[in-house]
């Protein structure tokens, strides 16, 4: 397999239901480590595997979705971003891009599960971690399943449109045959920040 490692550029790809969405209150949960935007860790958030890699914090990574979902803001997107990592690399990048592409299923969640995808030269999306700031809905959980992604970590949750623990547990569903590490509240806070302000300066210019 030649995997294609995705540069440190920007990317784009995900989103979040329009419908009823401006009234929503995103849960913060618990802040996970580490501080958005100082790309500074305190002692013991990172890891070594005993061969001298080091095993960047899942804040580390969340840090990077949050920087796809600023990129989603200045395009007057529905601040949402998501990577995919592997091997300690990102192999995939995006932002929501719904209204841009014209697109409904145009999700961060999607985007990033397609680059991915490509980069690996496979549809299965074994020993990967998908980052995504906001809860992924009905549409990007399947997706997530279908791909084979056996681990999750999201930011804020979405209480009217999260399918993995707000309204849904479809990721950790016993009746499906494939089910995924689901690890939440990671940089809960601006995670879930982003999108409140987004959606207050929109209605302030209606």
């Amino acid at each position: 397999m030649n995997l294609r490692v995705f540069d440190d550029g920007n990317h784009d790809g995900n989103d979040f239901e329009d419908d009823g969405v401006e009234d929503a209150n995103f849960d913060a949960g618990v802040l996970g480590n580490g501080a958005f935007g100082d790309g500074e860790f305190g002692n013991g958030d990172f890891e070594d595997d005993g061969e001298g890699l080091v095993l960047y914090p899942d804040a580390h990574w969340m840090t990077r979705a949050l920087e796809q979902a600023l990129e989603a803001e200045r395009a007057e997107e529905v601040p949402v971003g998501a990577i995919i990592v592997r091997d300690n690399q990102i192999i995939a990048a995006a932002r929501n891009e719904r209204e841009s592409l014209k697109d409904p299923t145009a999700h961060a969640e999607m985007i990033a599960i397609t680059q991915a995808a490509a980069a690996m030269e496979d549809w299965r999306l074994e020993e990967c971690t998908m980052f995504v700031t906001l809860e992924p809905c009905l549409m990007c959980a399947g997706a997530i399943l279908q791909s084979r992604i056996p681990r999750v970590v999201f930011g804020a949750r979405d209480p009217k449109g999260g399918a993995v623990e707000s309204l849904y547990t479809v990721l950790q569903d016993p009746r499906l045959n494939h089910r995924c590490e689901v690890i939440s509240g990671i940089m809960a806070e601006p995670c879930g920040q982003i999108l409140t302000e987004f959606f207050s300066n929109r209605r302030g210019k209606k």
